[in-house]
């Protein structure tokens, strides 16, 4: 392994500048797969914090009676798909009110908890089910208006699901890019030293003798490249996080844990090796038979 270590130090020495190639081709590609990786995350973080909200309001009239409105909380307990209901009352009301407009007192002045209406928040386990729980409350004696965020919902799934799709058809067009950038260099690398590799088993050296430089070639060039994109990706994540905080207001994406960002360094240095590890043996298979 040290032999290999050494040679491999040796042959990008000698040629800085196809080593340079392949480690930017592979920080560019990892940088992208990174940013990728991190807005998915993200997105699905956002699509979660508004499945768990209330995303259907019932808004109970003025003179709505109290058995009415147990009527629709009863049955909305035998409708599918609702995990929770929150019963607002006009006192409530007032109060999310005065809370949410609390720096101009013209409003605060202008409105009483009687011209606020009794509202029931509810919480659906799916998006699904937005449709069919707004049907099973609408037209109910004392219901006024029914409110509820399909609209929002499904527009951060078809989002979310286009974010996927595009990203890694993204990504494994980089990542092939780069195996075919190493499998060029490493290529080259061989055939400059074809007559010594003929020498070398015809002494009787094993093949990863042989070899081994190459695939330790290869895997600096994804292990380098991992490592810079990653601390890339960091260092814009770091600097863009006031914006995307006063961007996402209460929802609780941001700071990204450093535990997290651990675990995505892992995951790009082994994406690295497994990239330099194939692209080096696709290079050299004419030797391993």
């Amino acid at each position: 392994m040290k032999k290999s270590l050494t040679t491999a130090y040796k042959h990008m020495r000698r040629t800085p500048y196809q080593a340079l190639a392949a480690i930017v081709v592979l920080t560019l590609t990892f940088f992208i797969a990174a940013l990728y990786f991190l807005v998915m995350a993200g997105s699905e973080q956002i699509l979660h914090y508004f499945e768990t909200r209330p995303q259907v309001t019932v808004f109970f009239k003025d003179d709505a009676a109290d058995d009415q409105i147990q009527k629709v909380q009863e049955k909305l307990s035998q409708t599918p798909g609702v995990s929770e209901t929150k019963f607002i009352s006009k006192d409530e009301a007032l109060s999310i009110y005065r809370k949410e407009n609390q720096d101009d007192p013209l409003l605060l002045e202008m409105v009483t908890a009687d011209i606020l209406p009794a509202s029931l928040e509810i919480s659906a386990s799916d998006v699904t089910y937005f449709r069919e729980i707004a049907s099973a409350v609408t037209g109910q004696p004392g219901v006024e208006e029914v409110v509820y965020q399909e609209d929002v919902i499904t527009a951060l799934t078809s989002w979310t699901r286009a974010i996927r799709i595009s990203g890694i058809a993204l990504v494994g067009f980089l990542a092939l890019t780069s195996i075919l950038i190493i499998l060029i260099i490493i290529g080259l690398r061989i055939s400059a030293r074809r007559t010594e590799i003929e020498i070398l088993r015809l002494l009787g050296a094993t093949q990863w003798y042989i070899l081994g430089p190459f695939l330790v070639e290869g895997v600096s060039y994804g292990v380098l490249g991992a490592f810079f994109a990653w601390g890339a990706a960091y260092l814009v994540l770091l600097y863009s996080t006031p914006f995307l905080v006063s961007f996402l207001g209460d929802i609780p994406l941001l700071p990204v844990p450093f535990l997290f960002m651990f675990v995505l360094l892992l995951g790009m240095l082994i994406f690295g090796t497994v990239i330099g590890s194939i692209a080096s043996l696709l290079a050299a298979r004419r030797f391993i038979r």
